[in-house]
């Protein structure tokens, strides 16, 4: 197994773990659920990303219903992450900003 895609496995395991603990309890805390399933999600992309740079395949979470939105919108908003990901990889961090 390759190093990126076994690391990205274990994140996933370990973000999986801390979102059932914080939603399989008797008291369910929304802020921290909220937080555990961002971290999942980033996770889950990361590990499709590792799949895919190795690979070339698919996500293996593209059939993964997302519960309250539609596939519309879910598209958009994948299509602009990715955008964003892309601009800020050709951004310049050292880069000095222009005066106003």
């Amino acid at each position: 197994m390759s190093q990126k895609i076994d690391a990205a496995l274990k994140d996933l395991i370990k973000a999986l773990r801390k979102h059932a603990e914080a939603v399989g309890g008797s008291h369910v805390s929304l802020k921290r659920s909220q937080r555990t399933a961002a971290k999942l999600q980033i996770a889950a992309s990361a590990y499709a990303a590792a799949v895919y740079s190795r690979t070339g395949l698919d996500s293996p979470f593209s059939d993964v219903v997302s519960p309250g939105l539609e596939n519309v919108t879910l598209n958009s908003l994948l299509a602009e992450r990715d955008w964003l990901a892309s601009h800020s990889k050709k951004a310049k961090p050292d880069a000095p900003t222009p005066a106003l």
